[in-house]
């Protein structure tokens, strides 16, 4: 299954709240941007890292992926948060939105 969990992170970048989002199926799952900005404002937290899995093993992220950090990245800044990363995980390895230069 899809699974989406994000870090929230205080100033120092250590973790205030750890949450799983949302557990999809085996080829998706829905995540609302404004549950997770929510809770990044209930448990006060300056910094995010959002992750989730690729269930099929490809690292590469849709076009979804890709739409879902950049709306998150937007609203995200009017809150005064970072999203430090956005990082895919498989069996395979992981893929870093930083690293790719996508944030």
């Amino acid at each position: 299954h899809e699974v989406f969990a994000v870090l929230y992170l205080n100033r120092a970048n250590k973790i205030n709240h750890f949450e799983i989002v949302s557990i999809g199926g085996i080829t998706g799952t829905v995540v609302d941007p404004k549950i997770i900005l929510k809770m990044a404002l209930e448990t006060n937290a300056i910094n995010i890292i959002m992750s989730h899995n690729h269930p099929s093993g490809n690292l590469k992220p849709s076009q979804s992926d890709k739409h879902l950090t950049n709306r998150l990245l937007e609203a995200a800044a009017y809150l005064d948060i970072k999203i430090l990363d956005h990082i895919i995980v498989s069996d395979n390895g992981y893929y870093s939105f930083v690293e790719a230069g996508l944030i």
